[in-house]
């Protein structure tokens, strides 16, 4: 089940599909007059079919800052908290408090990696609504896909 055929296809995804390399049963001494009109291997898409549109980076970019960057700043926030809570008032918290509050905030800024580049419309004309809960399932659809077809091609 390819992203293809179900309409999905990404935005910035280039149009036709690479080929496998051709297998070489038997290897044939190379000539001198082979050497000099060898194949010049072109890569099946050109750099600016791959690459990520900016725009379409840009997004992603400033999402992963949000959804990673308060959970962190939090975290680190948390420290900073619970060492002038001990420092100037005599409040003494568990260790085990602020540990798990620290894991638990770092925690959630790497799943914002995730869930900012995810989130992120990948669509250039598109921005995508604030929390991008449905740029979300649909880029996950998207990936689940490509895993699955790779898994496919592979078991083959």
């Amino acid at each position: 089940m390819s992203a293809e055929s179900e309409g999905t296809r990404l935005p910035f995804e280039p149009n036709k599909k690479r080929q496998k390399p051709a297998k070489v049963k038997s290897k044939q001494p190379e000539t001198k007059q082979d050497s000099g009109k060898k194949d010049e291997k072109k890569p099946p898409f050109t750099k600016e079919e791959m690459a990520i549109p900016e725009v379409v980076s840009q997004r992603m970019i400033r999402r992963v800052a949000g959804f990673c960057g308060i959970p962190t700043g939090l975290g680190i926030s948390a420290l900073i908290a619970s060492y002038l809570l001990l420092t100037y008032t005599g409040i003494k918290l568990p260790p085990i408090a602020v540990l798990l509050v620290n894991m638990g905030c770092f925690g959630l800024g790497v799943l914002g990696i995730t869930y900012g580049v995810l989130s992120a419309s990948w669509d250039e004309q598109r921005v995508g609504s604030l929390l991008g809960w449905n740029e979300f399932t649909t880029n996950w659809g998207r990936m689940i896909a490509a895993w699955r077809e790779t898994r496919q091609k592979n078991v083959q």
